[in-house]
């Protein structure tokens, strides 16, 4: 049967409805019961106005006339330990009352204890003196007042937002300064008047910025005093935290001299001239003198954000990435003597080298400044951006909050601060999981643990970035070592230098998304020795060919973020119209686990949901698979489909509301799995999308939700028509409370199920049936969840579109079957769909 067909893309096949979403039941309130609402209240307003004479104190010290000079008071409100505090009601937009931040710790009894820091500004002194009174008088009103424990003056503490150890007491540390501002002001005059302060106090910043919705992150040199002392002279200040310096990965490694190797490489080249798909290399810059990458990587394409430092590679990682986004797998290329077509061109941009080792940036500011050097000098280049730097996590417990830096890439990706909405410019971008070390392995007794608790370094928590973490099938030890060492890990598992994200709140998104190969480790039980042996790692290219040394090693989620950049680089090669978040999904799409990895996360037979979570949070969705994502075969058929929603809109009343939802119906060969019967067969879904970040530590909920908006995908049961399985899912559909549809949700069919995949801004899931059941389950619905484009109606983006990506694939057993033809017939044909059309195509293919 013929092989490596081209994916099939469904173009128009969405069908809009009206959607209202069904109302989740919500867990009981945990709020405290007060005894006396009025001697509550009392104490309360006892501490407001110790609060507000504190601060008249604290402004006479610093030299100020009085509190009004910065305009009000920063206070902290803390819940009592153990219950809810209700943040929401804390603030008032209209009057200038901003929550800066919420915090969530355990006080001495390890007892989780809310709190949040509020700016109160100085014409709204009796902004809570009125809630009190109402809270007093009056029976159900401002129950805020009964979840808060106590008000105070906040200072330094309140507003330092990273790890406690990390504030600088005495010795300056470069920190990030989060700024409040009203998205109607002027960025520039804002970061002007910030740096005025700083001057005045002698305080050292960086002509850096990033800007999110409602937040500008600018940098500083300070100790505890002077940033008590801007916080006391700016009215602006949400958050103070300390500023990432990434992780050293500057390991000598093996000399391995095999110039006749190159040479005979070289000559078998063929490079195209004419190709607009790159990787682009944010690392440590690159020694393009290397016979093996001047033929893909040109002076031209030479950056570093700072010039000062030159282009070239002193650091010793740049260029080793450079030969895994060149050739994949370099021995395998070296070993066999066929022409090697490569497709694409590298870019570097230097972010660092060795001399930055200890240097603290706003990050996110560097890597947007990187990529735009490569953008301006290749302006219509289709790139993978790949980044395998990485800072350990510096927040609270690497929890996966966002931080400046992953806030920043989900800005840079998604294209949310181009002004110019018609022509937005989305990326396909890659980021190293960051490494568990060997120091680690050894405290920690076992890979596993080891793994477990090293959370995903920052910024690779980033939603639309691609988190590349690293498996293994590394495995042979030297002859002359066998008898000492073993490989840590069997083939096939993860590789014991990944991270994962097991220590985060099941909120945050799947990290990593995927696994390549990082390498193994060998073990001397005998001696307790652990050696990251040269076999065990992946030939690349050596920063130092010019000396004579041609080969070097590399490995860990470094090595495993270059071959997803590359097989990145070769999917847009091949289809070059199709949208980055497209290529993620295709990506992900075709990730399969390995027994290895699925003998080392379960531990029940058979699986259960907890299983697939452990699995995932260490594997992602498993090893991508580029023939996969490339290409159908004809008894397994890839369908692409890209569409554009609304989620929200503005009713006439004012309102902000869920605007609509698609239905796709999905060409299925109906007659051909109705004759293979029970045969089981497989579907996969997996849906993209890019979200445009709203960072700050808010809660991350009611209206200071992390993304612009949400979607998720279902669909419909073997016994469900359409109109049960839109009831089912859409409240519009129904005409009473109690007309909820006849059929429920079957999700024992899906392998990873709706709890696990309904988190981040990429959604995969297998379904596992028989061939006359799916043949029923044609129908895939998108639909919105909420986000802060709904809830923060003051940035008036409720009427905003957002792109989606779904892939859904069917496979058959390895039979005669044609799914392909019946599926490609049945497309072109123009079935009609309700008014609308299917208009469809094989993908545009490039060889």
């Amino acid at each position: 049967m013929k092989s490596n067909l081209s994916n099939l893309y469904v173009s128009q096949s969405s069908q809009a409805i009206d959607y209202t979403p069904i109302a989740s039941m919500g867990g009981k309130s945990n709020y405290p019961i007060r005894s006396s609402r009025r001697s509550h209240a009392d104490r309360l307003e006892e501490n407001l106005k110790r609060a507000w004479e504190q601060a008249e104190e604290q402004q006479e010290a610093l030299g100020a006339v009085s509190v009004s000079s910065r305009h009000g008071v920063y206070l902290e409100i803390k819940g009592q330990a153990g219950y809810d505090l209700i943040t929401k009601s804390l603030e008032n937009t209209a009057q200038k009352v901003r929550i800066c931040n919420i915090k969530n710790e355990n006080d001495s009894e390890e007892q989780n204890v809310v709190s949040s820091t509020v700016f109160v500004p100085e014409n709204q002194r009796d902004f809570f003196i009125k809630k009190l009174n109402k809270y007093k008088e009056t029976e159900n009103k401002e129950e805020v007042i009964g979840t808060i424990e106590s008000i105070n003056l906040a200072m330094v503490d309140a507003l330092w937002m990273s790890d406690k150890n990390e504030l600088p007491n005495e010795i300056p540390k470069w920190c990030e300064v989060w700024l409040m501002y009203d998205m109607k002001e002027d960025v520039d005059t804002i970061i002007d008047e910030f740096f005025q302060i700083c001057d005045e106090r002698n305080v050292q910043h960086k002509n850096q910025r990033i800007v999110f919705p409602e937040r500008i992150v600018l940098g500083v040199s300070a100790n505890k005093q002077r940033l008590s002392e801007l916080q006391w002279l700016s009215s602006r200040i949400a958050e103070f935290r300390i500023m990432v310096t990434p992780t050293g990965f500057f390991d000598q490694l093996s000399e391995l001299d095999q110039r006749d190797f190159v040479k005979d490489l070289v000559e078998r080249l063929d490079v195209s001239a004419q190709s607009n798909t790159s990787v682009c290399l944010l690392d440590t810059g690159v020694n393009n003198g290397h016979d093996l990458l001047s033929p893909l990587l040109t002076d031209e394409n030479m950056h570093a954000v700072d010039p000062a430092k030159g282009v070239y590679d002193i650091a010793d990682h740049g260029t080793r990435m450079a030969g895994i986004a060149s050739y994949f797998t370099l021995e395998d290329k070296l070993e066999n003597t066929n022409p090697i077509v490569i497709n694409h061109f590298l870019e570097s941009v230097k972010l660092f080298d060795r001399s930055d080792d200890n240097q603290r940036e706003l990050y996110g500011y560097v890597t947007e400044s990187a990529i735009s050097l490569a953008e301006i000098q290749n302006p219509e280049t289709n790139r993978a951006i790949c980044m395998a730097v990485t800072a350990p996590t510096n927040t609270l417990k690497g929890d996966g909050r966002p931080s400046s830096w992953s806030g920043a890439i989900d800005t840079i990706i998604s294209g949310a601060n181009e002004i110019e909405v018609t022509d937005i410019k989305r990326k396909l971008m890659f980021i190293s999981a960051g490494n568990t070390s060997v120091p680690e392995i050894i405290e920690s007794g076992d890979v596993k643990t080891a793994v477990t608790n090293h959370a995903i370094e920052d910024p690779a928590q980033a939603w639309n970035a691609i988190t590349v973490g690293a498996y293994t099938g590394k495995y042979q030890i030297p002859e002359e070592l066998s008898g000492a060492f073993q490989p840590v890990v069997k083939p096939g598992c993860f590789s014991p230098f990944t991270s994962s994200s097991l220590t985060w709140s099941i909120k945050w998104p799947v990290k990593p998304d995927i696994v390549l190969e990082g390498g193994n480790l060998a073990y001397d039980k005998n001696s307790n020795f652990y050696s990251e042996l040269p076999e065990l790692q992946l030939l690349t290219t050596s920063k130092d060919a010019v000396t004579g040394k041609s080969f070097d090693t590399v490995s860990m989620t470094s090595s495993a973020t270059a071959q997803a950049a590359w097989m990145g680089a070769n999917i847009q090669h091949h289809y070059p119209e199709l949208w980055p978040e497209t290529i993620r999904a295709l990506i992900i799409h075709s990730a399969e686990w390995t027994d290895a990895m699925k003998n080392a996360c379960f531990e029940n037979n058979p699986p259960k949901r907890m299983d697939y979570r452990n699995l995932l949070r260490t594997c992602g969705y498993g090893v991508p698979n580029l023939s996969k994502a490339l290409w159908s075969v004809s008894n397994r058929v890839n369908l692409i489909i890209e569409d554009v929603i609304q989620p929200f809109y503005k009713k006439d009343s004012g309102s902000i509301t869920s605007k609509e939802m698609h239905i796709h119906n999905i060409p299925w060969p109906d007659d051909v799995l109705l004759s293979l019967e029970d045969k089981n067969v497989k579907m996969r879904v997996t849906l993209s999308y890019f979200i445009e970040p709203g960072p700050g530590e808010v809660g991350w909920k009611d209206k200071y939700r992390y993304p612009s908006c949400g979607l998720q995908f279902d669909v419909n049961n073997s016994t469900e028509d359409q109109d049960n399985f839109l009831k089912r899912i859409n409240k519009a559909m129904r005409d009473d409370e109690e007309d909820k549809g006849d059929v429920k949700n079957d999700s024992s069919r899906w392998v990873i199920g709706l709890s696990n995949r309904n988190v981040g801004s990429v959604h995969s899931d297998i379904w596992e049936g028989t061939a006359s059941e799916l043949s029923q389950s044609n129908q895939i619905a998108v639909y919105p969840i909420t986000g802060w484009w709904k809830l923060r109606t003051n940035l008036k983006k409720y009427n905003s579109k957002i792109r989606y990506s779904l892939v859904v694939s069917i496979e058959a057993p390895e039979t005669e079957v044609d799914l392909y033809s019946v599926i490609k017939n049945k497309i072109e044909s123009k079935i009609n769909v309700g008014n609308r059309t299917i208009v469809s195509t094989e993908v545009t293919y490039r060889k």
